[in-house]
């Protein structure tokens, strides 16, 4: 298996697709919203894609609530942004932490009848002021202590369900003031300041995997954004923050990267596994740069490897009994508490 999970935008895969993935055999495989149309064309495209590369890959979609989710109404439940959690919490302490419980234990089924394994969530970032409004409201709150509170319950309520989740933009974005999809964000806070952003991070440090930032900070590594640079991984990541599970790359694809080295996405692959990276993300689900960024990923293997097999050993747990019918008739009253 590559050291990749691979972006797919098709509802169905075409002969050059499968071909590829057959020969490339990625890791992990991530739905984005043009290949979920309807539950029965999931379904059957994750069963394609398994077939595919040989194993039982899991596949991974973005499903915060909010801006940030792949399944997509009418045909999919519709989630608040992770914001709203927090002004529950503002009001009602216990009330949010159930609500973020409730809201990510329900999008947990909706993965899972799909054949889907893990979410990209949730967010542990902390909006600064004056920030790029790329976080915005995915993020549970603007204090450190409520966001890592809110994220250790929105993880719980996707374990529960059966389903692996992913701590991100480690070791945090929220002080950006630029989008990493469009620019290379540097951030210029002091190393003491910048010690609050990493709280919610150090304080579910045991999550099973995290995704790195696209962004410079100035204080660790005034060359390298954190997905390439070994001094943030190593001494901050790993070393300060203590999170020992699966470390993944943001999207190659994102033009942080094209701004912060020379070549293409085979030399991003290998700058982010070089750094410490266990596994890269690539996202555009265009086949010729799929190939080019698979040219930088060597086996799985290692501890990337146990690490990779604890996640999945997430994904791939029953799920607690669950009357979801009296959860969603509860999910909702706690969200009209800060109506």
């Amino acid at each position: 298996m590559l050291s990749c999970a691979l972006g797919i935008r098709q509802p169905k895969l075409d002969a050059n697709l499968r071909a590829f993935l057959k020969d490339a055999r990625p890791w992990a495989l991530i739905l984005f919203r043009e290949a979920c149309v309807t539950r029965d064309q999931v379904r059957a495209l994750n069963g394609e894609l398994r077939e595919a590369v040989g194993h039982d890959a899991l596949v991974w979609i973005d499903q915060e609530g909010g801006r940030v989710a792949r399944l997509k109404a009418p045909e999919w439940p519709v989630w608040p942004a992770c914001a709203a959690y927090g002004a529950v919490f503002a009001g009602d302490n216990a009330a949010g932490v159930e609500a973020a419980w409730l809201g990510h234990r329900l999008i947990a089924p909706e993965l899972r009848a799909l054949g889907g394994d893990a979410a990209f969530a949730p967010v542990l970032d902390v909006p600064g002021q004056g920030s790029d409004k790329i976080v915005g409201d995915r993020a549970f709150s603007a204090k450190p202590k409520n966001v890592a509170t809110l994220a250790r319950a929105a993880l719980a309520g996707l374990h529960d369900g059966g389903v692996a989740g992913c701590i991100k933009h480690m070791p945090g974005h929220g002080r950006a003031t630029a989008d990493s999809h469009l620019a290379l964000p540097r951030v210029s806070a002091a190393e003491a300041d910048l010690a609050a952003d990493i709280l919610p991070f150090a304080q579910n440090a045991d999550a099973e995997a995290a995704m790195t930032a696209h962004i410079i900070y100035e204080a660790w590594d005034a060359d390298r954004p954190a997905t390439c640079s070994p001094i943030v991984i190593e001494t901050i990541i790993r070393g300060q923050i203590g999170f020992q599970g699966l470390l993944m790359s943001d999207d190659l694809d994102m033009k942080a990267l094209q701004f912060a080295l020379n070549g293409g996405l085979q030399a991003r692959a290998q700058a982010a596994l070089g750094a410490g990276c266990d596994v890269v993300l690539q996202c555009s689900g265009v086949l010729n740069e799929m190939q080019e960024a698979a040219r930088g990923c060597g086996e799985l293997a290692g501890l990337a490897l146990v690490r990779a097999r604890a996640v999945e050993s997430f994904a791939k747990r029953p799920p607690e009994e669950f009357d979801a019918e009296a959860g969603w008739a509860r999910y909702k009253d706690l969200l009209a508490l800060s109506a």
